[in-house]
């Protein structure tokens, strides 16, 4: 067998869902040579991305936004419902972007729709190499990275971006200790067609085995009124609901939901998804950065999965351009190192944030119901508190990346990000 010599690029990035596109695309647009290897599923599970502002920022910094925008539907409102059937029942809340000067809090989209038209763009993109094969083995040495893909490419790079998923390949070979956990539920995600307009909100009902959330989607064709479903339930639940027929989980789906958009039909396959959470000991080695569910997992709650992968992107490019503007290796440990201590203070709270409601829902301790109800009546009451809510939902209190910083309108004066 004669051996292929490898090809040199500054960046492998492992992974190509929507994480690992997303970051070719933003690296390869800060001119470093990018290979991205993976498998691009491009298969309907009725699962979305509520991406948010911070989020749209960057597609729109990318110039990727408009690829998507006629296929997304806005989110302006998000509306949470108490029914836990607790004692003592938490005030239902509503949130609307208007509150924080936005006319929306971003834009829903279903999954395969946004992997389908990032793999688009970057096959069109001339100095990014998409392979669509699995890496089956990688090695990393003091100067470079060497991976060898299943088709029997060879590349050979400066960095590995870790995108390949709470299973990383590229993360066990480096050497970086990940702590997993289960939880007790199963995500159920379908599209649903419904008779009564969503009127671009999102209502999320709190249960006793999760939140159920109904989000808004664009309607097609003769389908006017379309949303996208999470619900969380136990497994129990979710084995008896796989083998019901579609009119029938459908029924089940409106009675949950109490009717509030009318009869509904599943539009499309449905997924069923194992609850489970993950943190790891670094984000960054000799060689690696971790994004995406490389670095953090943990149940949809609140829409936060992509858009703290996508804050990971925006950083990482901002730390690698840095290193390459002072002439650094930008592969060595101690070039990541910015990127580590911009992301570790953002990834732990949603982590502990979504983990402590997730946990509080399954318990029925009077306490935990009683500081929950609190909560809710005091993001109900105090504007102050219930803005600033919103504002670290969708933008957070640190300082953005460069690539999610508002850009001014023509004639305005900057103000940040």
């Amino acid at each position: 067998m004669i051996e292929v010599d490898p090809f040199h690029v500054d960046i492998l990035v492992a992974g190509a869902g929507a994480a690992g596109l997303s970051a070719a695309i933003a690296l390869d647009q800060a001119g470093f040579s990018v290979a991205c290897a993976g498998l691009v599923d491009r298969r309907a599970n009725g699962r979305t991305v509520a991406l948010f502002e911070a989020s749209l920022r960057l597609y729109k910094s990318l110039g990727l936004w408009p690829r998507f925008r006629d296929k997304a539907a806005a989110l302006e409102k998000i509306a949470m419902v108490d029914a836990t059937n607790a004692r003592f029942r938490a005030p239902s809340v509503s949130f609307a972007a208007s509150e924080i000067g936005l006319s929306a809090f971003g834009a829903n989209i279903e999954n395969n729709v946004l992997v389908d038209g990032l793999a688009e763009a970057a096959a069109a993109r001339s100095g990014l190499a998409l392979c669509q094969s699995l890496i089956e083995d990688i090695r990393f040495d003091d100067d470079d990275v060497r991976a060898t893909l299943a088709d029997g490419r060879r590349i050979k790079a400066k960095l590995v971006v870790a995108a390949d998923g709470r299973g990383s390949l590229a993360r066990t070979r480096a050497n970086i200790d990940a702590r997993s956990w289960t939880y007790p539920q199963v995500a159920l995600t379908a599209l649903l067609a419904h008779a009564k307009p969503h009127r671009n909100i999102s209502t999320e009902f709190h249960t006793r085995s999760g939140p159920c959330t109904l989000v808004p989607l664009r309607s097609q064709g003769e389908k006017l009124h379309r949303s996208s479903l999470v619900w969380l339930m136990s497994a129990a639940d979710a084995e008896r609901r796989r083998d019901l027929a579609p009119g029938e989980l459908a029924r089940e789906i409106e009675l949950q939901v109490g009717g509030l958009l009318g009869a509904m039909e599943l539009d499309g396959p449905c997924g069923f998804f194992p609850m489970a959470g993950m943190s790891v000991a670094k984000l960054f080695g000799r060689r690696i950065a971790l994004i995406g569910e490389a670095a953090h997992v943990f149940p949809p709650l609140a829409a936060q999965g992509l858009n703290l992968s996508l804050r990971d992107i925006a950083a990482l490019v901002e730390t690698l351009e840095d290193a390459r503007a002072d002439g650094k290796d930008i592969g060595a440990a101690a070039s990541l190192k910015s990127y580590g201590a911009a992301r570790r203070g953002d990834i732990s709270l949603r982590t502990n944030g979504v983990d402590i409601l997730n946990r509080s829902l399954l318990t029925e301790f009077l306490p935990v119901d009683l500081m929950r109800g609190a909560g809710f009546f005091a993001f109900s009451m105090i504007g102050p508190l219930r803005r600033a809510l919103m504002r670290e939902g969708v933008l957070t209190h640190q300082t953005l990346p460069r690539l999610m910083q508002a850009r001014p309108r023509r004639g305005a004066v900057a103000t940040g990000g």
